[in-house]
């Protein structure tokens, strides 16, 4: 099932997400489904709030990066209850997009290595270092997990720039080749 992506603006974007146990109902088809939409999207991750669902959940693929990105291109995992625990490294920027703010991009500056800890889909834990691209989307997708999105990340000057575009956007003034849920519509639960 292909889920609708939520739109900038929207409250579940801004919420905490909860850690949940290894009994959330229907747990596997949402990961494949969050898989599915992110395909469908042309995403490179997706977290489970740009889906309506406030739980500490994501998912990336790095394969339609891959030519650019060789380390990239067998990067797919799910990341259950994610919580970074440290970042490190020098701080770069790199321009970013996200499928709930569709056609914006901006750089962002983000640390080069992370540690993370989270469980797979097979409720393995895992305790591991990123460093480069992979811990730039691991971040991007784990910001979205505390209600934070990258436009957050950017200088104060852009965020007054870019008022105007995301309120357009907050009221569907975009185009997108995907299914969207926009502030003030209910999300359904599948």
């Amino acid at each position: 099932m292909t889920y609708p992506i939520v739109i900038y603006g929207h409250p579940v974007l801004r919420k905490v997400a909860k850690d949940i146990d290894r009994d959330y109902p229907d747990l596997n088809q949402i990961i494949a489904d969050m898989f599915e939409t992110m395909y469908n999207s042309e995403g490179l991750g997706l977290a489970a709030p740009q889906i309506g669902k406030s739980i500490r959940v994501f998912v990336i693929d790095g394969k339609p990066v891959g030519e650019d990105e060789p380390e990239m291109a067998d990067f797919k995992k799910a990341f259950i209850n994610a919580h970074i625990v440290e970042k490190y490294g020098e701080i770069k920027p790199m321009t970013e997009g996200c499928l709930s703010i569709p056609n914006l991009r901006e750089e962002v500056n983000r640390e080069g290595n992370i540690r993370i800890r989270y469980f797979d889909e097979n409720w393995e834990f895992h305790d591991e270092t990123y460093t480069g691209y992979k811990a730039r989307v691991i971040q991007h997708e784990y910001d979205h997990l505390d209600g934070i999105l990258f436009t957050d990340r950017v200088s104060p000057l852009r965020k007054q720039l870019l008022k105007g575009k995301l309120l357009a956007i907050s009221k569907g003034k975009f185009e997108a080749q995907y299914r969207t849920i926009l502030p003030g519509q209910k999300i359904k639960s599948a």
